[in-house]
């Protein structure tokens, strides 16, 4: 069961710093961050555009070599089949991208397509209503009843012979949110529509949700994180009435063919990095792999025609070395640790209860072959557990345990970095918000008490809250 605050910590300079958190870190669940290294031993001090692209600092420098082959096939583009780089062949015939980093820039968030730009980090994953009972088999592996024709997502690009199952367009609506001092925050509404369908008609009752890629930094430290303490972080049924009822979500593992604990993915819905990655190269480039034999494709498409680059396409040994890689990027250090503001907000942090889901501490057990992953103090800022977050952020679509309000917490290390990285990232599931404030007024349900405590906040108090957000 979820733990409550028992006392806030407050922040000092140099060693009475770590004096303080040493004597509270026994008693205080929700703690103060008290160090730089959000990423344990291999948080790097890099702070511009690359700062989610460096490997873990404690990483041996045989592995390095294996991160930088990695990082090859995830930053370089995959191709139509067949090519001369047989290595990266096989794109398609449909996809949203063609390469890894095409999603997660520099390896980072992604974002909406501006007006007149074609959807690349972002794209609209589909579904139809189950049946229960006549559906058990495919919700059970899939979580989702794909939809007719047009799978499981939408698919914005395809080969030169080929045609992209649809045009995603975005249309954005404008909403007031007035603070309890007047102030007022103009926050953007998208509104989806599919235009052009290629393969016939849509269904009537699809059900859609949009994702914007996340940020890829401390992914393996996440998956290091031990499952016992997840558990005793969840309270599905709200026995302590905090209002807070986290739940790990329950979903397929393809390798063990069993149903397990789900931890990555907006929706929780991949239990391990090396699914949630393989997953990727199937969905968005239409590229095979030993786990993925099949992409997204449905036999009306008839994919089969066009030629593919092996089988699989993405051979283990490659699948294996992007594992790697997504696995090993490393967390930036925190920033501006001693300034009195961002001090200020890391206890209203606390107290206005953000860290009931954004639990700011960690630590990861023992990572098979990964000793710079193992028994690592992190600073995720994350539960991993699914959340209801109101009807406002609500895509109305079921993923294995997950409903159409709940979405997993997303880790805030690095969030400071996002728009550095990235200039045009954007910040929420679906990158509406673009900026930390408007991120936090579009939060409701379990959040909702929090989000409102942030409107009746004095403008100081408020500053003080995005500047603790922004040292992340």
């Amino acid at each position: 069961m979820r733990q409550r605050p028992l006392l806030l910590l407050t922040l000092f300079s140099g060693v009475a710093v770590a004096a303080a958190f040493a004597m509270a870190a026994a008693q205080e669940p929700y703690p103060i961050q008290a160090t730089v290294k959000t990423g344990g031993e291999g948080t790097v001090d890099q702070f511009d555009h690359n700062a989610y692209s460096l490997p873990q600092a404690n990483l041996s420098m045989t592995r390095r070599l294996d991160f930088s082959v990695g990082n090859s096939f995830f930053r370089n583009p995959w191709v139509e089949a067949p090519a001369s780089t047989d290595a990266r062949d096989g794109l398609g015939p449909l996809f949203n991208t063609n390469s890894c980093q095409g999603c997660h820039i520099k390896d980072g968030r992604g974002h909406p397509p501006g007006a007149d730009d074609k959807p690349i980090s972002l794209f609209l994953r589909l579904a139809v209503p189950a049946d229960p009972e006549q559906d058990a088999d495919i919700l059970k592996t899939h979580g989702f009843k794909p939809a007719p024709v047009y799978g499981s997502q939408l698919q914005t690009a395809a080969l030169p012979a080929a045609k992209p199952e649809a045009d995603l367009v975005i249309d954005w609506e404008s909403v007031t949110e007035t603070l309890s001092d007047g102030t007022e925050i103009e926050l953007r509404k998208p509104v989806y529509r599919i235009e052009n369908p290629n393969y016939g008609p849509l269904p009537e009752d699809l059900l859609v949700s949009p994702r914007v890629a996340p940020q890829m930094i401390g992914m393996g430290l996440l998956e290091a994180i031990p499952l016992e303490d997840l558990q005793a972080l969840a309270d599905p049924e709200d026995t302590d009435n905090d209002g807070l009822s986290g739940k790990l979500n329950q979903v397929w593992d393809l390798d063990s063919q069993q149903t397990v604990p789900g931890r990555f993915g907006w929706k929780a819905a991949e239990p391990n990095v090396h699914q949630q990655s393989m997953g990727a190269f199937a969905g968005d480039m239409g590229l095979t792999s030993t786990l993925k034999p099949a992409t997204d494709c449905t036999p009306e498409q008839d994919c089969g025609r066009f030629a593919n680059g092996g089988s699989p396409e993405v051979s283990d040994k490659v699948s294996n070395f992007v594992t790697f890689y997504a696995k090993s990027l490393a967390v930036p250090a925190r920033r501006d640790l001693d300034n009195v503001s961002v001090q200020q907000g890391a206890e209203l942090f606390n107290e206005t209860g953000c860290a009931g889901c954004h639990t700011p501490r960690h630590t990861t057990g023992i990572a098979p072959d990964r000793p710079d992953l193992s028994n690592q103090t992190i600073w995720p800022y994350t539960d991993l557990l699914l959340h209801d977050m109101g009807p406002a952020l609500a895509d109305g679509r079921d993923e294995f345990l997950a409903n159409g309000n709940e979405w997993r917490t997303p880790p805030l290390w690095g969030i400071g970095l996002a728009q550095r990285v990235n200039p045009q990232s954007g910040f929420l599931h679906d990158g509406r918000a673009r900026t930390l404030e408007e991120a936090v007024l579009w939060h409701g349900g379990e959040a909702g008490p929090a989000a409102e405590r942030y409107r009746q906040m004095p403008v100081e108090d408020r500053e003080a809250l995005l500047d603790f957000l922004n040292s992340l």
